[in-house]
């Protein structure tokens, strides 16, 4: 299996004459990101005083609501909008989940906290029209400064674009169309998918895939649209099951925040995305996602804290992964 390996001297990859662009249609246009499924989903209108209307489409549930994400990625565009700062680029957005998001008609209030000449902080209310409660996000906005430059991390040796395996929805998801990942194909390049009837438990919580949206959504300048990158981070909860293997519970694993931090552009077509669970106890989880691009390196990372939900419960033996 021809794999890519960290190069510490830039962040990047060794081997990486071995990734091979697959063509693919659609993607391989330079779409501007209006036009792309996700530039029409994060689309917003303002509507005077800080406010501004947006809708959540249907077609991105992860798995029965919308996807997180996506929602936070609305919230960073109406952030944007009210800021006005072009040369000011997103650093950095956490966002708690207070209130379930649906598919609908969304309120979406924005303050700005502070205007600074090259730092500015934004506030941003999401919730559907009718709703109490929804999305809390802050985000952070910068311009370019002067400073150090390294990455202290490296990528994890993972299976090359053309080795990873071809991610085949089961079939709960085909019988019902307008999820995530139909807009985002994925190619597992490390550990398993869940439901394989060959899974092997390693002791490890490492997944790690290549990632890539069928209709990227790039500024006019080619680099992806940073929300997308702040969608792609929150997908993490598989490493948890990766841990505990295939005799894990069935359960969902919905997520009480998500924090990104944006690092650098990313011009890659494909993406790889490692995650792992760094710890789980008292029916919660800590989760890490780090986005590389084959080109230009670490380019965001993600972290969140989820909490289990078990269909049928939780028998004492099925506590602890296996050993």
């Amino acid at each position: 299996m021809t794999v890519l390996r960290a190069d510490p001297t830039n962040g990047g990859f060794r081997h990486v004459s071995k990734f091979t662009r697959v063509p693919t249609g659609e993607g391989d246009c330079m779409a501007s990101m209006g036009t792309t499924a996700f530039g029409r989903a994060t689309t917003v209108q303002p509507e005077g005083a800080g406010r501004y209307a947006g809708f959540m489409p249907p077609d991105w549930k992860a798995p029965v609501l919308p996807h997180g994400g996506v929602a936070t990625a609305i919230a960073l565009r109406a952030a944007e909008e009210e800021l006005a700062e072009p040369a000011q680029t997103l650093r950095s957005v956490t966002t708690v989940f207070a209130g379930q998001v649906h598919p609908g008609p969304l309120r979406i209030d924005v303050a700005v906290l502070r205007r600074g000449r090259s730092l500015s902080q934004v506030v941003v209310d999401l919730t559907n029209a009718d709703a109490d409660a929804g999305h809390h996000v802050v985000a952070v906005f910068g311009a370019h400064r002067a400073g150090f430059e390294f990455t202290d991390i490296q990528p994890p040796d993972a299976a090359s674009l053309d080795d990873a395996r071809i991610f085949e929805p089961p079939p709960e998801l085909e019988d019902d169309p307008g999820h995530f990942f139909e807009h985002v194909e994925s190619r597992l390049a490390l550990g398993d998918y869940w439901g394989a009837t060959d899974w092997e438990p390693n002791g490890a919580s490492d997944r790690a895939y290549w990632y890539r949206f069928v209709e990227p959504p790039r500024r006019d300048d080619g680099a992806l649209d940073p929300g997308a990158l702040v969608a792609l981070c929150d997908t993490m909860p598989g490493a948890a099951y990766q841990r505990m293997g295939p005799d894990a519970p069935d359960g969902f694993c919905p997520s009480a925040d998500l924090t990104v931090h944006i690092l650098q552009d990313s011009r890659s077509e494909w993406l790889l995305a490692h995650n792992r669970a760094r710890h789980a106890g008292d029916g919660y989880v800590s989760l890490e996602m780090r986005l590389w691009d084959p080109e230009a390196g670490l380019v965001a990372y993600g972290t969140q804290v989820s909490f289990f939900s078990f269909q049928s419960g939780l028998a004492v033996h099925q506590v602890r992964p296996p050993s």
